[in-house]
């Protein structure tokens, strides 16, 4: 019998990967249409990066940023406050059998893109990429 949880040290299943797509898709369609009662969330353009799910299925953790990246905490705040409502309405939209626990947190992966920008774009960095290897694999 095949277990649904990975084991320690591995990425996460196909059906996790399945699961948080489905999420990221129906929380950024949700989020895009403003089909939540709170104004100023419907204001901000969110971007939803990734949605990572837990073993169990039970705990999806969305990984989001703001559009131009100005507003981060106050985005964070607002989506934690209307957490409840968000799940409804994806529980209903995706008709899933078991509605996670949605937890937020920033996406730093732009940023993180950024800094390996600046690192390559370094002068001694781009010069050792360039060079030759010379050096033959011992026989």
């Amino acid at each position: 019998m095949a277990k649904n949880k990975s084991p320690e040290g591995r990425g996460p299943s196909q059906r996790m990967l399945r699961v948080g797509e489905v999420i990221r898709r129906g929380l950024s369609e949700v989020l895009s249409r403003g089909e939540i009662h709170d104004a100023e969330l419907n204001r901000m353009m969110i971007t939803v990066g990734e949605v990572r799910v837990s073993a169990d299925l039970r705990i999806a953790t969305c990984y989001v940023l703001p559009l131009g990246g100005d507003g981060k905490d106050d985005l964070l705040k607002m989506l934690s406050k209307n957490k409840h409502e968000l799940r409804m309405v994806l529980t209903q939209k995706l008709k899933l059998k078991h509605s996670p626990e949605l937890r937020f947190q920033l996406d730093h992966t732009y940023d993180q893109m950024e800094a390996t920008r600046a690192m390559l774009a370094q002068e001694d960095v781009a010069r050792d990429i360039a060079a030759p290897d010379h050096e033959e694999a011992p026989e």
